[in-house]
């Protein structure tokens, strides 16, 4: 929304916590987040608000214009919501640290490897109007954006198309206030902190 310029107000509900269930309930979202609440109307589910957000209003240009463009953002956007659990577990969202030296599983390996096939594919066959995953900056971009942070998070070793693609992603004006705003959080998830082979963070 904010790449879009749709203006917004943003609540912050901190996660487990003794009042998190409460400061939730009211948005009828079986406690999870993102929400996004539009008048009288709630939609939950990072996916489905992103969908709403394209049809409402940007007249449905979220996606690439393209059929078959679109179809495939479709596919992977669903795919980076419902899969890569290894990867999600194993290197959990930190914007507060650099962190590196994480032994992956094998499982977690065959996630980056699938990823990054992802991002290929996508360049090579619909990135050649531009930097992102189907040249213009897409919903596509929006759901593999917390990956990328991830992968420069943890120093995943990337080269090539994949590498750039996470430089450009850090580079966007919004990522970066995004990143500064989790750093001036207070909480920690002591359950979500990586610890690694030789205690390498910054």
């Amino acid at each position: 929304m904010k790449h879009a310029r749709i203006a917004f107000k943003e609540k912050l509900i901190p996660l487990y916590t003794d009042s998190s269930r409460k400061e939730l309930q009211r948005y009828n979202s079986n406690f999870k987040v993102p929400v996004l609440v539009d008048g009288d109307f709630t939609v939950w589910d990072s996916l489905a608000i992103l969908e709403y957000v394209s049809e409402q209003y940007l007249d449905s240009k979220g996606w690439p214009q393209d059929a078959k463009a679109r179809a495939l953002a479709r596919s992977i956007s669903a795919e980076i919501h419902s899969s890569f659990t290894s990867l999600r577990t194993e290197l959990p969202m930190n914007c507060r640290k650099n962190i590196s030296n994480v032994k992956l599983s094998d499982n977690a390996q065959k996630d980056i490897e699938r990823i990054t096939d992802i991002w290929r594919r996508c360049r090579a066959e619909y990135g050649a109007g531009g930097e992102w995953l189907f040249g213009q900056f897409s919903i596509a971009d929006a759901m593999y954006a917390p990956v990328a942070l991830r992968f420069a998070g943890y120093s995943i070793p990337l080269s090539g198309m994949e590498a750039s693609y996470v430089q450009g992603i850090l580079k966007l004006p919004n990522i970066i206030e995004w990143i500064e705003a989790g750093k001036q959080e207070k909480e920690v998830l002591e359950q979500y902190e990586v610890e690694t082979t030789s205690g390498n963070t910054e």
